[in-house]
């Protein structure tokens, strides 16, 4: 199923899509949930975050070409770092350039995994009970901020303003991860291109290994981390994240 929040006349629902309308449901995305036996057009409704994370997991040196390309070793362990909520930002909605930075910012296009349920110390036989489905993200970074200060690498505020967490459109529930490809396209030109087998940790991998550090919450995002092909914006430009069997999340960077 492809699951998505929407909002119409001033109120948020959710549904899975079906055709070119969404079936509505009641209750809870990651709980009981039942149909209300309302479906409304695609394009009768505004396209909000497909779930709400109490937090966003974010991955670095986690795919294998990347770490070839830019002599990384390997790490053993998983690198991650957090966005906050205010980053996050829907499929279409504009991302404002910020206005404290005016360094260079990058487009990250990366496989988010959605987590379904509270877990801490899961194991890995385990894991794909924990994950309710896949998206799209675009881990926009204000890269120069990372080594402004010598002292300290500023990892929160070069991925954490306004808008520079884009997800959706949609949660997939039945795709393989292993068999997708992540494709970046700006301005309508491909820009990444590269497959998901190539994670050092796969995603069932890092919902356990993350779980030792932190609890997990559903609607939590661990976002893969990005490979090969993460440039600069241009102004004005539009990014757009796809994967098939998940869909196509864009967002104009202004």
């Amino acid at each position: 199923m492809r699951w998505l929040r929407f909002s119409r006349k001033q109120a948020i629902g959710f549904g899975f899509i079906e055709g070119d309308a969404v079936r509505v449901r009641s209750g809870e995305m990651f709980g009981a949930n039942e149909p209300t036996g309302e479906l409304i057009a695609l394009a009768d409704v505004h396209w909000e975050i497909p779930c709400v994370p109490t937090k966003m997991i974010a991955l670095w040196n986690n795919f294998h070409a990347a770490a070839a390309k830019f002599s990384l070793d390997i790490p053993a362990e998983p690198l991650f770092f957090f966005k906050s909520a205010n980053s996050f930002c829907a499929h279409g909605t504009e991302v404002p350039a910020p206005k404290s930075y005016q360094g260079r910012v990058l487009y990250e296009g990366e496989l988010g995994v959605v987590i379904c349920k509270h877990g801490r110390d899961i194991d890995l036989g385990e894991a794909a009970q924990y994950v309710f489905g896949y998206t799209c993200v675009n881990d926009i970074t204000a890269v120069e901020l990372l080594k402004t200060d010598p002292s300290f690498a500023q990892w929160t505020r070069a991925k954490s303003f306004d808008g520079f967490g884009p997800f959706g459109p949609i949660i997939a529930t039945d795709v393989n991860p292993a068999e997708l490809v992540v494709r970046t396209l700006v301005n309508g030109k491909e820009r990444q291109n590269y497959p998901v087998r190539d994670m050092i940790f796969s995603p069932e991998q890092l919902v356990s290994l993350v779980s030792r550090d932190l609890t997990l919450c559903p609607g939590d995002i661990i976002s893969c981390g990005t490979s090969v092909g993460a440039a600069p914006i241009p102004a004005g430009a539009t990014v757009d994240v796809f994967i098939d069997g998940i869909g196509t999340l864009s967002n104009r960077y202004i």
